[in-house]
């Protein structure tokens, strides 16, 4: 039967399977059926109808579990950039279950591997060594509706699938390192009590692990080398049958704890790499729509890094971009994505385009408005540096962020203005066409890089178990092993560490805009000073939750009690961006910038190269809204010194407050006593240290003032926070 050509894929309507596939440049598809399990092909049927470039049928005897593939026809002509070649089995680019995996052979390319020439024709089949589709079926009962968490409330904690829970001593082994391991009750119930609210996972689209690694005892651990970008990958479910299935309960069960889920996609290349890489099945469909292709087609635009672009100036590709987006978002509910090199995204044949196809049909699209979209927004391309340049809507990974904190904590000069301009949402960056300070994703470690452990206790990367002989992975770390590079016993520079590590999660998290931890950096997890372990799936990148020690526990805490106060203190979280002007109509300034001696920062200050020591004063009157009124936040005070000895302060005098509360120190991490200065105090600041005051609001003779009610919640939130303890889930 002819079928419809929409929608795109294998759809199965209750009686039979309808098959669409699009190929603009194919001249004849056939739909090859398998025996369950993938291993015989028992059947091929052309496809025999193709409308507005799409090529249809119906089975009306097709039932969920027929497994399938496509042999697309068409002109071998690589100079004229068309790779077709039926001997190779092509995955459905709209499988939703796919089973099976690669296995390396040279029949999986399209010319003849051993010659090395890509204008050679290969006549092997690939299907005995191919990844396969099945037909599945959809329906899905889900429980309680998600919990849609504002922005400005938002705190992102980046994890792997299978890295968070392989080594979490309370989980069956089974469960361990898969969807139903991060759906389980102990990991639920601990990144709730840390106090995080979204769960960003690294590609859990399904990949393909490169043979260069697999030949070498390693794999694509990252998932950064995505083949299927509708379907679960199944290596991390605990029955692989299954993935489709236990995918969505992972996604109810963190649901039901309070927390979102953002997945890592990677939009931007596929596994089938460049020229020479393998026909899996874009290549093989339609190579010249699917792709950008160089002005001599033989070759590939390589924006990416990777081989190949997927080239969403097809509308077609574009097309199946975002139905994939709508299928994640509306179908596997979850709340939101963060885009891999998104620059590629947004790129049209004249270049980045911040008005371009995707991000307007993003924009316009009323499933994706209501979801979180974060941009990684560089690649390697011309102009590929685009951070502040995405659209309205868009929130984007600030690495500007995260090299001033890491610089100016380890003690670089000249680092003050670049702080200010960071701990206030980077508005010199965001603060355009109506965007907020939430656009700004802050972070200091994140999968890529080193782990805030190892950020302070390597002077250097240390790759070797990647088998490249450290060549790979970035060398501009900003880090320091403050005498001993990687572990020690010696308990000064211990001390040093671990303090360093308090200092940047507190400037982090007291931050305006949308905090990102990476999962483990809580408790001081480490990698052995490897800054790319995107191939090691063993012991380096898997969380070890029975090595936490008391300094780990301890860290946890702390990282605890910062998120209570920074939900306690909605002056951390406005939505608006500061500019330190002052408001004459309203008689506020909503930052002050403080020397040591108190005294507002001058120009010649900042231009102090040598300068370590910075009061940032946020005055809770300031506006909180568009409408022109005092706020009624708290005030707050924060003391950051990088210089390594003690520095004085002079504590300023608060418009509205009678005197300063310290409700943190890093130097004093499990401190309850909550420290009481006087306006004028001169105080003695450590060394590399942060302090966090709040102002206490003067008493009024009537009922308490909203002020004098934030005052009251942040300093409960306190003292709440040395009386609970996060549940890790083994004790």
């Amino acid at each position: 039967m002819e079928g419809l050509p929409y929608p795109l894929g294998a759809t199965w309507d209750g009686l039979g399977v309808n098959f669409a596939l699009f190929s603009a440049n194919a001249s004849r598809v056939e739909l090859c059926l398998f025996e369950e399990g993938g291993q015989r092909e028992i059947e091929r049927i052309a496809l025999p109808e193709y409308t507005d470039e799409v090529w249809h049928g119906y089975l009306p005897d097709a039932r969920p579990g027929t497994v399938y593939g496509y042999r697309v026809h068409g002109p071998y002509e690589p100079a004229a950039g068309h790779r077709f070649n039926p001997n190779k089995l092509l995955l459905d680019p709209y499988a939703k279950q796919i089973i099976g995996h690669i296995t390396w052979n040279p029949a999986l390319f399209g010319y003849k591997l051993e010659s090395g020439d890509d204008l050679s024709f290969d006549e092997r089949d690939s299907a005995p060594y191919a990844m396969k589709a099945a037909v599945v079926d959809t329906a899905f009962t889900w429980g309680n509706g998600r919990r849609r968490i504002p922005w400005e409330n938002t705190i992102v904690y980046e994890a792997h699938v299978r890295g968070l829970t392989k080594r979490h001593p309370s989980l069956p082994e089974a469960l361990r390192g898969t969807y139903a391991g991060l759906a389980s009750a102990e990991i639920t119930a601990y990144l709730a009590s840390l106090g995080v609210t979204t769960v960003e996972l690294l590609p859990v689209h399904t990949f393909v692990d490169d043979s260069n690694l697999l030949d070498k005892g390693l794999k694509n651990y990252w998932g950064y080398n995505t083949i299927g970008f509708f379907a679960p990958a199944r290596r991390y479910a605990a029955n692989a049958d299954f993935a489709f299935a236990e995918f969505k309960e992972m996604v109810a069960h963190l649901h039901d704890a309070g927390l979102e889920l953002i997945l890592d996609v990677v939009y931007n290349h596929t596994a089938e790499g460049n020229q020479l890489g393998p026909t899996l099945s874009f290549k093989g469909i339609d190579n010249a729509s699917y792709y950008r292709l160089a002005p001599d087609p033989r070759h590939y635009i390589n924006d990416t890094g990777t081989g190949n672009t997927v080239n969403l100036s097809n509308s077609r590709v574009l097309q199946m971009v975002m139905d994939s987006l709508r299928y994640w978002a509306n179908d596997m509910r979850v709340d939101g994505f963060r885009f891999d090199l998104a620059t590629i995204l947004a790129r049209e044949p004249h270049g980045f385009d911040e008005d371009g196809r995707f991000l307007d049909a993003c924009r316009q699209d009323p499933t994706l408005g209501q979801v979180k979209l974060i941009a990684e927004p560089w690649d390697i391309g011309p102009g590929g540096y685009q951070v502040g340049r995405f659209s309205p809507g868009w929130a984007e990974w600030n690495d500007r962020y995260r090299d001033t904190l890491r610089a100016y904590w380890r003690g670089d000069e000249g680092q003050l203005p670049q702080l200010a301009a960071r701990l206030t949402a980077s508005a010199d960056l965001f603060a355009k066409r109506g965007r907020k300070p939430w656009a700004s994703i802050n972070f200091v470690a994140a999968h890529d890089g080193f782990s805030l452990a190892d950020l302070v206790s390597y002077n250097d990367k240390h790759n070797e178990a990647n088998g490249e002989d450290n060549r790979d992975g970035h060398g501009h770390n900003l880090s320091a092993n403050y005498g001993v590079e990687g572990p020690t016993d010696d308990p000064s520079i211990r001390e040093i560490r671990m303090v360093q590590m308090r200092n940047m999660l507190a400037t982090l998290l007291l931050s305006r805009g949308t905090p990102m931890l990476l999962g483990g950096d809580e408790f001081a997890r480490t990698q052995g000073g490897n800054n790319n372990a995107y191939c090691q799936d063993n012991e380096i990148t898997w969380v070890d939750w029975s090595g936490i020690g008391p300094d780990g526990r301890a860290q946890a805490e702390f990282v605890r009690k910062l998120l209570m106060i920074r939900r306690a203190l909605p002056m951390l979280r406005r939505g608006r961006f500061l500019t330190g002007a002052y408001d004459e109509e309203i008689g506020v300034k909503d930052v002050t910038w403080l020397k040591p001696d108190g005294s507002e920062m001058k120009q010649e200050n900042w231009e102090d190269g040598l300068a370590r020591c910075l009061g940032v004063l946020l005055d809770g009157r300031a506006q909180e809204t568009g409408i022109r009124r005092v706020g009624d936040d708290s005030t707050l005070l924060i003391i950051m010194n990088a210089h390594t000895e003690p520095v004085p302060f002079t504590l300023p005098t608060a418009a509205g407050g009678s005197r300063w509360i310290r409700l943190l120190d890093t130097h004093k991490p499990g401190d309850t006593a909550l420290g009481r200065s006087k306006f004028g105090d001169h105080i003695e600041v450590p060394g590399r240290t942060l302090l966090l005051f709040v102002l206490q609001p003067a008493r009024t003779p009537q009922r308490a003032t909203a002020a004098e009610r934030s005052f009251h919640r942040v300093v409960q939130a306190v003292e709440e926070a040395a009386l609970k303890a996060v549940r890790f889930g083994f004790d």
